[in-house]
């Protein structure tokens, strides 16, 4: 990837280092941004230090990136324990857990720190509406906007672009610069609704299935394999739940059945069971399927 753009967004912030946080910093890093990612400790920190690491590693030895190149990402990726060192990012994604009230907590902390009046504060919610997120921020309501990046984001190109009511024009512009001249992603503007575009559609599938599973009415591998084998998806909806982690599965159908009261958004049992039990999928080693 090129370095960004001569007067674009070059100090980029990251709000919780999970899967998705870690991700974003970074392509955000590897794209030549300066990145400060953020987590609630310094064991936390030590956790998506490590993940970025591993995940670098991972693309030198698939040859996808070169030894210089993953040090430079590297070198580009401050890991902390405190919002405060966000102060001075030009862009800001928070990308903590898929709760409403934890991600206004958070973009409320981040209008409060962060000193540039035109800074983006950007969500990586899969689901909740952006205006709420806005609105808790008063006079900033302008800046934010949805930023959904898709797992995993070193890999897939997608981003979706979010701006609710409350969002400037020229905010949702240089957010849409930002992921295509400087990550060199693919956007699509999305609707500010529960769900936005992709998941409004993915989310009934992949409850579809696990409630297939649940009643018995096929067994997960054969599940699975018919929608590989059968029509060409490159993974199956259970395993894709995994994937995805299961309580992110459960949060955005909520989120979707609290807005559209519609049959095919109701959480399964089954799900909210895995989830009880703490069987959240495979970054676990358990959910839908056993991964030891």
């Amino acid at each position: 990837m090129s370095a960004p753009i001569a007067g674009g967004i070059t100090r980029v912030g990251v709000v919780g280092g999970g899967q998705m946080g870690v991700g974003i910093a970074e392509v955000a890093a590897r794209a030549g941004c300066e990145v400060t990612l953020v987590e609630i400790s310094a064991a936390a920190a030590d956790q998506a230090r490590d993940r970025i690491s591993t995940s670098l590693d991972r693309g030198v030895r698939r040859g996808k990136l070169d030894a210089s190149a993953a040090a430079a990402t590297r070198s580009r990726i401050a890991v902390v324990d405190e919002l405060a060192a966000l102060a001075d990012r030009q862009l800001v994604v928070e990308a903590v857990v898929e709760q409403k009230q934890a991600k206004i907590d958070v973009i409320q902390r981040l209008a409060e720190l962060v000193e540039n009046p035109d800074a983006i504060l950007a969500s990586n919610t899969s689901s909740i509406p952006i205006v709420e997120l806005g609105a808790a921020v008063g006079g900033r309501a302008a800046n934010v906007l949805g930023l959904h990046f898709f797992n995993p984001v070193p890999v897939l190109s997608l981003v979706e672009i979010i701006p609710s009511l409350l969002t400037s024009d020229a905010v949702t512009e240089r957010a849409r610069a930002f992921v295509v001249d400087v990550l060199g992603k693919d956007p699509i503007t999305a609707p500010d609704r529960a769900g936005f575009t992709v998941n409004a559609l993915l989310i009934p599938y992949l409850l579809s299935a696990i409630r297939m599973l649940e009643q018995g009415l096929a067994s997960a591998k054969d599940i699975d394999d018919g929608m590989v084998k059968g029509c060409a998806h490159p993974m199956g909806p259970l395993a894709l739940s995994d994937l995805i982690g299961l309580d992110t599965v459960l949060g955005v159908a909520e989120t979707l059945y609290a807005e559209q009261r519609e049959q095919l958004f109701a959480p399964p049992a089954l799900l909210q069971r895995l989830v009880a039990a703490g069987r959240l999928g495979r970054n676990v080693g358990m959910g839908l399927y056993d991964y030891a």
